[in-house]
């Protein structure tokens, strides 16, 4: 579906409120607002924090412990 809003004084977007509802925002919210080429790409805050947090998983091990991973690090310290 497509929205329309207006820029008004002040750089202010009126998000109509059906996109609101339809996407769970709240008065207060904190959006991230992401340019993507002549894009514009709106994300919450939360929205962002997930997407970090699944990044930083890829980067950790699937197997194993923090025990053993700490094991290793100060193994790597007595070498």
């Amino acid at each position: 579906m497509t929205y329309h809003a207006k820029l008004i004084k002040g750089g202010k977007i009126v998000i109509p409120a059906e996109l609101r509802r339809a996407l769970g925002l709240c008065e207060g919210d904190t959006l991230v607002f992401e340019r993507e080429g002549d894009s514009l790409v709106i994300k919450t805050y939360a929205q962002v924090v997930r997407e970090v947090q699944a990044e930083f998983k890829t980067l950790v091990p699937e197997s194993g412990t923090v025990d053993e991973f700490l094991a290793d690090r100060r193994s790597m310290w007595r070498a």
